[in-house]
């Protein structure tokens, strides 16, 4: 007669058992790359991913990704709350044909990179964009080589800011944006705002605009070069440049000029 109740009961547990989530799929706060690495391992310290798209399914929200070794670890789409971190140089993508980083992530969400160089040129061909930011709260990079994305309009952006929605910022410091078609274009879309700052950061090398801020965006300069670019600064509609102070803005064709120039406090 008691045959019956423990079979009950052991069936109960295994549905229980099966109905929550296991620990094997559980996503990590932390996760690591390595050039050595596999992406069917679970992305941690002692068994790391190979690239960055196979780490961040393994990522929590609000988690981060860290590089451990030199390497390649290729294009990445962010739809969370993440921070990805290297040593400056030490991870790097590849971005031939596509996007470096495609950032499509939640209205409250906050993005952070350091220390990656995005590589879009090899060759004849060449990248669609460095970084391109559609969604998010706020994107925070520092310590990057943007390079080579030479791909026609609307592409070809070292950065590109084109929100669709709400009030995005970004700040961008003491990176290197070279030899793209546009060095940063901040272009939102939809009625959406999008404010950038760039501080320490050198822009060259351009075939287009080194900085373009169009209808709804809005650029804050400082401590930065634009220098061989074509030009230097643009703006349309009421796109607006707001230098800051202590910017070098030569040899372009032609400079440009700034907007609004606020002193710093």
């Amino acid at each position: 007669m008691r045959f019956p109740i423990l079979l009950a009961a052991i069936l109960a547990t295994m549905t229980l058992s099966a109905a929550l989530p296991g620990t094997a799929n559980a996503q990590a706060t932390r996760t690591w790359v390595s050039g050595v690495g596999d992406d069917v391992n679970p992305c941690s310290r002692t068994a790391p991913c190979k690239t960055f798209a196979g780490a961040i399914s393994k990522t929590a929200a609000g988690g981060a990704i860290s590089v451990l070794d030199p390497g390649g670890y290729g294009a990445v789409t962010i739809t969370k709350a993440i921070s990805i971190q290297s040593d400056p140089g030490l991870g790097s993508i590849l971005n031939v044909s596509t996007n470096g980083i495609l950032i499509n992530a939640g209205a409250n969400d906050t993005v952070f990179i350091s220390g990656l160089i995005i590589d879009g040129s090899t060759g004849a061909s060449s990248g669609l964009n460095g970084v391109r930011f559609l969604a998010g709260k706020s994107l925070v990079m520092r310590d990057c080589i943007i390079r080579g994305n030479l791909a026609a309009d609307p592409n070809g952006n070292g950065f590109l800011m084109a929100n669709t929605a709400g009030n995005a910022s970004a700040l961008l410091s003491n990176c290197l944006i070279t030899s793209n078609r546009v060095g940063v274009q901040i272009a939102p879309t939809g009625g959406a705002l999008a404010k950038v700052t760039l501080d320490r950061v050198v822009i060259e090398g351009s075939s287009g605009a080194g900085v373009l801020a169009a209808q709804g965006g809005s650029v804050r300069l400082t401590n930065s070069v634009l220098t061989r670019n074509a030009p230097g600064l643009a703006v349309t509609g009421n796109g607006k440049i707001i230098s800051l102070g202590n910017n070098t803005i030569i040899n372009n064709n032609p400079d440009g000029e700034p907007t609004d120039l606020v002193p710093l406090k």
